[in-house]
C-alpha cells in the first residue's frame, strides 16, 4: 500500500532557491569586468532587452528568472532584476597590460545601450590584477590607473587581496558622463573568493548611490518641514486666544495635516529605502574583511564618514515628520474638543430656546382653545335663541330667555369635551402607511 504523500508548501521550492538565486561568478587575474545599473524602468522592456543583447551576442536565451548568467566565447553576460534597479555586468577573462585602456562594453553591439530602458545611476569598470610588490606604492597606482585623484581602500580578505578606488567618474567613450574605476589587486585569493568580493564591491557602489537617492528628497523637504512647523505653532498659539476663530483654526490645521501627508507619502518609502540600503552596505563591507593600509583610507571609514551624515539626515526628516505629525494630532484634537464643547453649548441653548417657544406656543394654543369654546358656544346658544323664540311665536308655552340663559352651560361643557376630544385624537400615533 503506498503512503499518502505530505502536502508540500507551494513556495516550498522558490524559497529554497532563493538561498542560490543570485550566486557569485568566479573570476581570475586578468579578468575585467563593467557594470552597469539602471535605476527604473520597466521590467518587460528590461528583459526584452537583455533577450535582444544574448541574440546579437549568441548568448543561451534567458528565462523568466529575476537573474541570468550566460557565457559564450569567453564573455560572460549576467543580468540581475532587483526591485528598483537592473543591473548588467559584462566578465572578460583577459586584457590589455592597461586594464582601463579598453573594456568589455567594447564588445556589446552598436546601439544597444541607447535601447536600455530607466536611467543609469552606477557605471563601474573594475579590473583584478596580480599583486606584484610589497608594499603597493600607492602614488604610482594613483597616476597610472586613476588619474593622481586620492584613493580610498584597504586589504581584503584578511590580506589576500588589495582594492583601491577614487569613487570618480572617469572618460568612457561609451557613457557620457563616465564610468568609476575599481582595482582589485589579486595576492592569494582563489577564484570564488575573487569574484564573492569583486561582487561586494560592486554592491557597495551600487547600494551607496541608490542609498544617496534619499539625500536631496530630504534637502528638498527641509524649508517645507520648518514652514509646516512655524505654521503649527502659530495655530497652537492661537488656540489659547479666546477671541480666536475655532472653526477657521480647525480648517487651517485640516489643510496642514493634508500638506503633511503628501509629504509623507511621497519621502518615506525612500528614506526607508535609503535606511535598508546602508544596513546591506555595512553588511557588505564586514564581509570584506578589510583591514588599513598605511596612508589609505578604508571602506569603512569612508562611509562612515560621507554616507553616514547623508542617512543621518534623511532619519532626521523622517523622524521629523512623524513627530510633527504626533503635534498636529494633538493639536487638532485639542482644537476638535474645544469646538465640539462649543456646539454642545449651542445645541444646549437652541434646545432651551425651542422649549421656551413651545412653553409659548401650547398658552397660546390654550388660550385659543378658550376663544373657541366662548364663541362656539356664543353661536351655538344664538341659534338655540332663535329656536325658542320661534316656537314661542308659534304659541308653544317656551320662554326664549329662560331657554337661551339654561342651553349656556350645557352647549359650553359639549364643546369643550368636543375640543378636548378632538385635540386627544390629533396627538395619538398614528400606524405607518404601508
Amino acid at each position: 500500500m503506498t503512503a499518502p504523500l505530505l502536502q508540500e508548501h507551494p513556495l516550498r521550492q522558490s524559497l529554497n532557491d532563493e538561498a542560490h538565486a543570485r550566486p557569485s561568478v568566479p573570476v581570475h587575474t586578468g579578468s575585467r569586468l563593467s557594470a552597469l545599473v539602471l535605476f527604473g524602468g520597466d521590467t518587460t522592456a528590461h528583459r526584452a532587452a537583455l533577450q535582444a543583447l544574448t541574440r546579437q551576442l549568441g548568448l543561451p536565451e534567458p528565462g523568466s528568472h529575476p537573474h541570468y548568467v550566460g557565457e559564450h566565447a569567453g564573455l560572460t553576460l549576467r543580468w540581475d532584476s532587483h526591485t528598483e534597479f537592473t543591473r548588467y555586468s559584462l566578465l572578460l577573462p583577459d586584457g590589455p597590460e592597461d586594464p582601463f585602456a579598453e573594456s568589455p562594453l567594447d564588445r556589446l553591439p552598436a546601439d544597444w545601450l541607447d535601447t536600455l530602458p530607466g536611467q543609469l545611476l552606477v557605471a563601474i569598470h573594475a579590473a583584478v590584477v596580480p599583486r606584484q610588490e610589497e608594499p603597493v606604492d600607492l602614488t604610482r597606482v594613483a597616476d597610472r590607473y586613476f588619474a593622481g585623484h586620492d584613493l580610498i581602500g584597504s586589504e581584503l580578505g584578511d590580506g589576500r587581496g588589495l582594492a583601491l578606488t577614487d569613487l570618480q567618474l572617469h572618460p568612457d567613450r561609451h557613457l557620457p558622463s563616465g564610468a568609476s574605476r575599481l582595482l582589485l589587486l589579486d595576492g592569494a585569493m582563489s577564484e570564488r573568493q575573487c569574484g564573492r568580493m569583486l561582487q561586494r564591491l560592486l554592491e557597495i557602489e551600487t547600494y551607496r548611490m541608490l542609498a544617496l537617492l534619499g539625500l536631496p528628497v530630504a534637502k528638498a523637504l527641509l524649508p517645507q518641514l520648518a514652514d509646516m512647523e512655524a505654521r503649527l505653532s502659530r495655530l497652537t498659539r492661537a488656540i489659547r486666544q479666546p477671541e480666536s476663530d475655532d472653526r477657521q483654526l480647525l480648517d487651517e490645521m485640516t489643510e496642514l495635516a493634508a500638506e503633511l501627508e503628501g509629504s509623507l507619502a511621497a519621502s518615506s518609502y525612500r528614506f526607508s529605502a535609503a535606511s535598508a540600503y546602508y544596513a546591506i552596505i555595512e553588511r557588505r563591507i564586514a564581509e570584506l574583511r578589510e583591514s588599513r593600509l598605511s596612508g589609505l583610507q578604508p571602506f569603512r571609514e569612508f562611509v562612515e564618514r560621507r554616507l553616514a551624515p547623508a542617512i543621518d539626515t534623511c532619519q532626521s526628516v523622517s523622524r521629523r515628520q512623524e513627530q510633527l505629525s504626533l503635534r498636529l494630532q494633538r493639536s487638532t484634537a485639542l482644537l476638535r474638543t474645544r469646538v465640539d464643547v462649543s456646539s454642545e453649548a449651542q445645541r444646549h441653548g437652541l434646545l432651551a430656546s425651542m422649549n421656551r417657544r413651545a412653553a409659548l406656543q401650547l398658552r397660546l394654543q390654550q388660550t385659543v382653545e378658550g376663544l373657541s369654546v366662548a364663541v362656539l358656544t356664543y353661536y351655538i346658544v344664538s341659534l338655540i335663541g332663535y329656536a325658542a323664540k320661534a316656537l314661542h311665536a308659534l304659541g308653544l308655552h317656551v320662554t326664549p330667555e329662560l331657554v337661551t340663559g339654561g342651553a349656556i352651560p350645557l352647549v359650553a361643557a359639549t364643546v369643550a369635551f368636543g375640543l378636548h376630544r378632538f385635540q386627544a385624537r390629533q396627538e395619538e400615533p398614528r400606524p405607518p402607511v404601508s
